[in-house]
């Protein structure tokens, strides 16, 4: 199975771009031994129309034409589901034993995801009810995908 972050804006030189490299490579290298065939990280250009509206439908298409077909889709969402390491862990694992080529975790611009890109989405996650800046939701993502690819590969979990 394959991993695919697609993530509209970039991240600039710095710590924030340091950090989500460290926990790329981390997912990456320890991704092997859990099924993980294949990390990706790609940086969606943001959208300069004027209208909200259309900055969101033109960033959606862009994230569309990234997914991988039949890909598990997941979204960042301030409304989605707050899920605990070892249930992220559990969807991970539950997508892998379906069989899935891939899953595609989406964080969108700041006007948010087009409802025809929305609905496609098997789960929405939240980091809490706290208002996170992109760059950092990013990094906590990368950080929870590391984290359940450890826990799937059979790394003794902290809280077990």
């Amino acid at each position: 199975m394959r991993i695919v972050v697609a993530a509209v804006g970039r991240l600039k030189q710095g710590p924030e771009r340091e950090l989500a490299a460290r926990y790329h490579k981390l997912a990456t290298t320890a991704g092997r031994a859990a099924g993980i065939s294949g990390f990706d990280v790609v940086e969606i250009r943001e959208s300069r129309a004027s209208d909200p509206a259309r900055r969101m439908i033109e960033e959606s298409i862009a994230i569309a034409n990234v997914i991988p077909d039949d890909a598990a889709m997941v979204i960042l969402d301030e409304r989605g589901e707050s899920v605990t390491s070892a249930s992220f862990a559990g969807h991970l694992q539950g997508w892998r034993a379906d069989n899935k080529a891939a899953v595609a975790f989406i964080v969108g611009g700041h006007d948010g995801l087009a409802p025809s890109l929305r609905d496609k989405a098997v789960l929405g996650i939240a980091f809490g009810a706290a208002t996170w800046p992109h760059r950092l939701a990013r990094i906590m993502l990368m950080e929870q995908i590391y984290r359940a690819i450890t826990i799937l590969s059979g790394h003794p979990y902290h809280r077990s």
